[in-house]
């Protein structure tokens, strides 16, 4: 048996990050995954692979449209070689994934390949690939085991021509027509990605809106109008009944109104069920232990990130909170500063959101229906790309920031930008709002000209002063 202070299952973006930063607390640690790869999800077949398909169909989409013969940049015999596309992405994904290792190797963490169960309170045990187990004996274990796709009641995923986020990450060809299911923020991307590639997209969503929970509604509006001309169809207030495959391969989509009504059917090429994620706490040994999930599945913990058994903690996807790696991370730190006897704080409400789509679109803190429905008193801030005169050069301007602010005291109450580098811009908001701003002290902070970042400081200044500059 191995003996360990803290011992991390799960090498997601929360586990791997919690294990390094033990390490570096000078905890003797070890951190178990069952994959071949260190990442998790994130990095094998979330965020990472989605990220290197939606740039690279965003390239191939603007040299094959008009984008590039309107800049008098002409190309002829254009071609998709959607092989070569997918090791761009695998190969981005492997030095991802061996970087992890390198970097545990560096901390020296201790990596176990196999299934970690836990098998007492202070007992991990590995069930590797090679039928042997590894027991190790922890003073602390720390759950990071993450999430999985959300079934679809009925319809059976092969990751072919009925796909998860996962399959749709490595399609063989691009599909003629494609159905979504679900149009929130994974639903969007990959959609948007395969749209780009010459797919017939129609997202299928239950909710009366695109980009899922969180999204501030004026911002959704806009968002889906530039989708839709770009070329993607939504149906929403829609919900799917059952997917049948045809003897043709191709596959019948049957849904309805929401509330209810006459059923219609749509067929396509290849379905994507993209309804959510689900905590994974498969194999655990959590019942054995006593320590009883939700009715969502998420493990309840404190605010110390600590089960009912005080030396098993539990980050991430596997508990309460939005379902972002960025999120697991900042709890897999603070959990083990915690166990180190460090101070554990956390403000969610500086946790920011990013779809990778094109225009991107990003926010913090409260959307307006939340100020709305919380009865603040707010101001608003609102500034178009249009402009904006980096925007304007680069010939990109769909879009805007909208800025909400305390009516009484301008502090900055939540930031929403939809267009091009929205996910980078985020962060000034994001930085500015854990540090209590008001939107006057972004408003009097020189920003680089020209720069898109510009339209967030004149929001800014039209949230805490009544109207822009420059608009």
């Amino acid at each position: 048996p191995v003996d360990a202070d803290v011992t991390v299952v799960g090498s997601g973006p929360g586990g791997y990050v919690a294990a390094i930063k033990a390490a570096q607390l000078g905890f003797k640690t070890v951190c178990v995954e069952k994959n071949d790869t260190l990442g998790g999800t994130c990095l094998n077949v979330g965020c990472i692979p989605s990220k290197a398909l939606l740039n690279n169909s965003y390239l191939y989409h603007l040299a094959h449209g008009k984008d590039f013969a309107s800049r008098g940049i002409e190309i002829t015999g254009m071609n998709l070689n959607l092989e070569k596309m997918m090791e761009q992405k695998s190969n981005a994904v492997k030095s991802l994934t061996g970087g992890i290792a390198h970097l545990f190797k560096q901390n020296k963490v201790t990596h176990v390949q196999g299934h970690g169960k836990i098998t007492g309170k202070h007992q991990v045990t590995a069930y590797c690939s090679d039928g042997s187990v590894q027991i190790i004996n922890s003073k602390n274990i720390l759950i990071a085991t993450g999430s999985e796709v959300t079934p679809f009641p009925g319809i059976q995923i092969d990751e072919e021509t009925i796909v998860s986020s996962t399959g749709a990450l490595s399609l063989k060809q691009v599909p003629e027509k494609l159905v979504v299911i679900g149009a929130g923020v994974i639903g969007v991307e990959l959609g948007s990605v395969w749209q780009r590639l010459g797919s017939e997209v129609t997202a299928i969503e239950f909710l009366g809106h695109v980009g899922g929970i969180g999204i501030d509604m004026e911002i959704a509006k806009n968002f889906q109008r530039i989708l839709q001309k770009q070329g993607l169809k939504f149906k929403l207030n829609t919900k799917v009944t059952s997917a049948t495959k045809r003897p043709d391969r191709k596959i019948d989509v049957s849904f309805e109104a929401a509330a209810g009504g006459k059923a219609d059917t749509i067929t396509c090429d290849v379905l994507l069920v993209s309804i959510g994620r689900r905590p994974y706490t498969e194999n655990l040994g959590l019942q054995d232990m006593g320590i009883e999930v939700d009715k969502k599945g998420r493990i309840p913990v404190n605010n110390r990130f600590q089960t009912k058994i005080p030396n098993i903690f539990a980050i991430g996807d596997v508990i309460a909170g939005p379902m972002l790696a960025h999120k697991a991370e900042d709890e897999g730190i603070i959990c083990v500063e915690g166990m180190a006897g460090g101070a554990v704080h956390i403000d969610y409400n500086c946790i920011p959101s990013v779809v990778y789509t094109h225009p991107e679109v990003a926010w913090v803190g409260k959307s307006e229906e939340q100020l709305k429905e919380e009865g603040i008193p707010y101001k608003t801030g609102k500034f178009p790309f249009a402009a904006n005169s980096r925007a304007k050069t680069n010939n990109d301007t769909d879009g805007l920031v909208k800025i909400l602010s305390h009516k009484e005291t301008d502090r900055m109450l939540g930031a929403h930008i939809l267009g091009s580098g929205a996910g980078e811009m985020i962060n000034e908001a994001t930085l500015a709002m854990e540090y209590g701003a008001s939107c006057e002290d972004v408003a009097r902070v020189c920003h680089a000209h020209p720069t898109v970042s510009e339209a967030f400081r004149e929001a800014n200044i039209a949230a805490s002063f009544g109207k822009a500059i420059n608009f």
